[in-house]
């Protein structure tokens, strides 16, 4: 079955990407269904519970979002591909109020790529 990436091509211009809810359903249809959190040994599947590093993991985009009326509201996430094959997402705060663990996690990764539009 072919992946349709065109989401990651033209996110600038595509419904979904008014919202993280919307984003985050598109997420799941396209196969990346998984949830993942950071923890203090990595990042951690919350389907699986398998544990990643950093040299696991593939960031192959994030999207940000930031709130229209509060700085609060700022959040960012991250499409990931394990090397094993899980497929799914990771949101954080970003900006001041960005999870620090998870922050030197991501300057660890890497393979972190951001599609632009064409």
């Amino acid at each position: 079955m072919e992946e349709n990436n065109d989401f990651m091509e033209n996110n600038d211009q595509i419904p979904h990407m008014k919202s993280l809810a919307l984003l985050t359903n598109k997420m799941v249809l396209d196969g990346y269904d998984d949830d993942f959190k950071i923890t203090d040994k990595g990042l951690k599947s919350l389907k699986t519970e398998k544990v990643y590093q950093p040299e696991q993991i593939n960031v192959i985009n994030f999207f940000r979002f930031e709130g229209q009326s509060d700085p609060n509201d700022n959040t960012i996430m991250y499409v990931i591909e394990t090397a094993d094959g899980l497929k799914g997402t990771l949101v954080d705060a970003y900006g001041a109020y960005a999870d620090r663990k998870l922050s030197e996690f991501m300057n660890e990764v890497e393979s972190f790529q951001k599609k632009t539009a064409k």
